[in-house]
């Protein structure tokens, strides 16, 4: 006899080595005939709800062991069969589960599928040790009624399910369209291997909750990766998904309280046809490694290089042969976005790399970036929110997109952030993006109407925004209380390196922004910190540093822009009203005295809110 489990410490481990785990009571050894049971208690990797949804694991999902003494076992061997215990029955190539219990499968099965039926009030859990299972045209495994199903990956074991590119379906199973298909809710655990071959659509795709807590996952999918209409969930593994349409995603939309994803870590290789995860309300993320390819990623770029429509973006996910995306997408537009949810995005922890055709990290809702480490190329915008992006802290460096930051209002608090864009470094609302008329991808916001204003607010944090279009563009209000901020703006005198519809209000931190004269504004004189704008006499070239000092010779603010410039704003808590400083750009220097709030040399084109004062300076 072997008993697969010593629960308790198991249960232990895996807490230990997910972090941060806590469990709300001591939970003892369960009896074999306790073993398929829910266990009260809950194993939660955060809170137990976290941003209006359950986050928690129970027990159960997390201990991975099983009683071989009990366990029905089920023999595969090519088109042979053989069954010890109770529960399970054979025939024309169906092995059909009828009772609550443990069954064990090990074998080669050339052609046939497991039919999981038991009353909606049982439990199920089959062990793929060493199993093989391939269905021409049905699922391998299909959770036809059940309360629950778990199916366990024995420990050093590898395990393959498969099927054909066409399925033949029935009254009973009509809208069958994975490899592993369930009604009911759908746990995967253990420490074994699994590698699923979906010629048809999907790989998995639970009609309720989908949780996975551990184990080796190589998928590749016609359709979709994993799917869970209710919620999916994730407290560790390692996944290499390679899909036509969705890697991950949940799709419920019609219950508020549904319809979400929570990550609680794992290491994710993800190359998807559309988007790479997406949740249909609530994205949460709070650790975990991914790597996430979209849509041919930023090389299939919503504009080309030389600044045309690319008319071939947006035709993801068409090429993948048997992928039918209307099951799953609901009727909605394909997009090929990193990280994609209908509600909040909340990014908690992490380290992400994502090369995307559409938006790297996208919301129609919120985006709250609250740690984590972010490497960036997006075809289109690096992150977009239709309302409020929120970046607490972390470490985000996009390195292309056509515009970087975007939401409706943007606030920065905290992190380390480096941009590269082709049009707005960080914008507010649109603004110069809605200058290219059908631009594909071009991004809708919410309205101020519904509670929300138009702002783009920095109060900590380091930034480095190297844009071609503008800089910092709100299109209500800019205000700035903290932070380091450096902008390399357009070397056209179409776009500034601030430009803003409202007041830019400066009150701390430190800015130092490069550009053109021609748009160029500076802070506006309601500020309470002292700013200059400054246009030099000449263009100043590319990769010449821009330096301001004080009287004394020490050196206040200094940064070296990307692009060629003519004008500098710059602003830090050292400028004083009445003083002298000195502004040198490669070979100009002009010496300048603070005779107010904001000081400008009057030499410029759009100066919108107060940028341009009367009785200043230049020497």
């Amino acid at each position: 006899m072997r008993k697969q489990k010593a629960w308790a410490l198991l249960l232990a481990v895996l807490l230990i080595s997910l972090g941060g785990c806590a469990r709300q009571e001591e939970a003892s050894e369960p009896s074999s005939q306790e073993t398929l049971s829910e266990q009260t208690e809950t194993v939660n990797l955060s809170a137990e709800t976290k941003e209006g949804i359950d986050t928690s694991f129970s027990s159960r999902d997390l201990d991975m062991g099983y009683e071989e003494s009990t366990a029905s076992k089920i023999n595969l061997n090519g088109n042979q069969v053989s069954i010890q215990g109770n529960g399970a029955s054979y025939s024309d190539g169906i092995i059909t589960i009828s009772s609550e219990g443990t069954y064990l499968l090990s074998g080669t099965l050339d052609n046939g599928r497991i039919v999981v039926n038991v009353p909606d009030t049982q439990k199920v859990q089959l062990v793929l040790k060493g199993a093989d299972i391939y269905c021409e045209d049905n699922a391998a495994i299909f959770v036809q009624q059940a309360d629950k199903v778990f199916i366990t990956l024995d420990s050093g074991t590898q395990n393959t399910l498969s099927s054909g590119s066409s399925y033949n379906l029935g009254e009973d199973d009509s809208n069958v369209d994975g490899v592993v298909f369930s009604r009911a809710d759908l746990t995967f655990n253990g420490t074994g291997k699994l590698t699923i071959d979906a010629q048809y659509q999907h790989a998995v795709v639970s009609k309720d909750d989908l949780v996975i807590t551990g184990g080796e996952y190589v998928i590749t999918a016609a359709g979709g990766g994993l799917y869970g209409k209710d919620c999916v969930k994730i407290a560790d593994g390692t996944f290499t998904i390679d899909s036509g349409t969705d890697c991950i995603q949940s799709s419920n939309a019609e219950e508020a309280s549904r319809g979400y994803v929570y990550l609680a870590g794992g290491t994710y290789t993800l190359t998807a046809g559309t988007d790479g995860i997406q949740a249909e309300t609530v994205l949460l993320i709070d650790g975990g490694e991914y790597t996430i390819a979209t849509g041919g990623g930023s090389a299939n770029a919503s504009v080309t290089s030389n600044g045309a429509v690319n008319a071939s973006w947006g035709m993801w996910g068409r090429q993948a042969p048997g992928a039918n995306q209307t099951s799953q997408q609901e009727g909605d537009a394909a997009s090929a976005k990193g990280l994609k949810a209908s509600g909040n995005l909340v990014l908690n922890g992490g380290t992400f790399t994502i090369d995307s055709s559409d938006d790297s990290i996208h919301s129609n809702a919120c985006v709250i970036m609250r740690g984590g480490s972010f490497t960036i190329r997006s075809g289109d915008d690096g992150i977009h929110a239709d309302d409020s992006l929120v970046i607490e802290d972390g470490t985000v460096q996009i390195d292309k997109s056509y515009e970087g930051l975007e939401g409706l209002n943007v606030t920065v608090s905290g992190g380390d952030i480096r941009i590269t864009a082709s049009d707005d470094g960080i914008n507010s609302a649109g603004g110069s993006d809605t200058g290219m008329m059908g631009r594909p991808g071009q991004n809708s916001f919410g309205t101020a109407s519904a509670g929300s204003d138009v702002y783009l607010k920095i109060t900590g944090g380091t930034l480095w925004v190297d844009a071609g279009g503008d800089g910092l563009d709100s299109n209500g209000d800019l205000v700035v209380e903290g932070g380091v901020i450096y902008v390399s703006g357009a070397s056209n005198d179409g776009n500034g390196a601030l430009d803003y519809d409202g007041t830019a209000d400066i009150s701390g931190g430190t800015i130092l922004a490069t550009g053109m004269s021609g748009m160029a504004q500076g802070f506006s004189d309601s500020s309470s910190q002292c700013s200059i704008l400054h246009n030099f006499g000449s263009t100043i070239p590319a990769s010449q540093t821009v330096t301001l000092t004080d009287s004394s010779g020490n050196t206040l603010v200094s940064f070296t822009p990307s692009k060629s410039f003519q004008s500098v704003a710059v602003s830090c808590p050292q400028l004083k009203q009445g003083e002298s400083y000195t502004l040198t750009a490669g070979s100009q220097s002009e010496t300048l005295t603070l005779s107010s709030t904001v000081t400008s040399n009057g030499g410029g084109g759009m100066m919108g809110g107060g940028g341009m004062q009367p009785g200043v300076r230049g020497r």
